[in-house]
């Protein structure tokens, strides 16, 4: 699979049925496909919506990315009942002990519980885990709507490196390509995180000069565009 493809590939869902009972996806849609929370501001608030058609208990939780698990984030309320078709206001509080020097990433989880069945009859409901980004930004950043054009790409040898030398968080595709010999190269996750310096996976053969990376940014706030090429630097 190339990078044009996987890159355009969100997620899938696959639901199957067990035997003689039922099975059924429980969801909690967030409103947005991410939270962003100025330190300015303090705090920042999602609605989530329940769109089952029965009530359920929506439990909220924040996961930290390995490479910072500084513990920025309040959440209030962390479980909530919602009914069918309702909507939870789910609010985020920043508690940080400095003020931000950097953008910083976080994970939420918002997962639905739904009640257990008094038919008597075999069901089995599968929760559905929305995971969502979350971006926490210092009070007096400038807002940057590319902040991919910030990153620095680099071939010593037969390894490619990408350094993030920004504030921001940059979120793109998984795959990257090197051009004119469209030679594919995997970033490892889809973020860097500011002032990080990363390795790509795969090599590349010597004689084989890559002039440009071809990658597939992400805007904040999640949206995809076609592809942008940055020049690639020699070490």
């Amino acid at each position: 699979m190339n990078a044009y493809v996987r890159n355009a590939i969100t997620g899938v869902l696959l639901v199957g049925l067990w035997g003689p009972g039922s099975v059924r996806a429980a969801g909690m849609v967030p409103e947005t496909p991410i939270v962003v929370l100025d330190e300015g501001v303090g705090e920042a608030g999602i609605n989530v919506f329940n769109s089952e058609p029965h009530p359920a208990l929506l439990h909220t939780s924040v996961e930290d990315v390995p490479q910072d698990t500084e513990s920025l984030l309040l959440l209030t309320p962390p479980v909530a009942r919602v009914e069918a078709g309702a909507t939870q206001r789910v609010r985020f509080i920043l508690r940080s002990a400095e003020p931000l020097k950097t953008e910083r990433l976080k994970r939420v989880v918002f997962e639905g519980i739904a009640p257990q069945d008094s038919s008597g009859n075999a069901q089995i409901s599968l929760s559905v885990r929305q995971n969502i980004p979350a971006i926490l930004r210092p009070k007096h950043l400038p807002i940057d709507r590319e902040p991919w054009k910030h990153l620095l790409w680099s071939q010593k040898g037969t390894e490619v490196q990408v350094r993030n030398p920004s504030p921001y968080v940059v979120r793109l595709g998984h795959s990257v390509m090197l051009l004119p010999r469209q030679r594919e190269l995997d970033l490892g996750r889809t973020y860097v995180l500011p002032g990080e310096t990363l390795t790509l996976s795969g090599t590349v053969e010597r004689g084989q000069a890559a002039t440009h990376v071809r990658l597939f940014p992400v805007t904040t706030y999640g949206f995809a565009i076609a592809h942008f090429d940055a020049p690639l630097g020699l070490d």
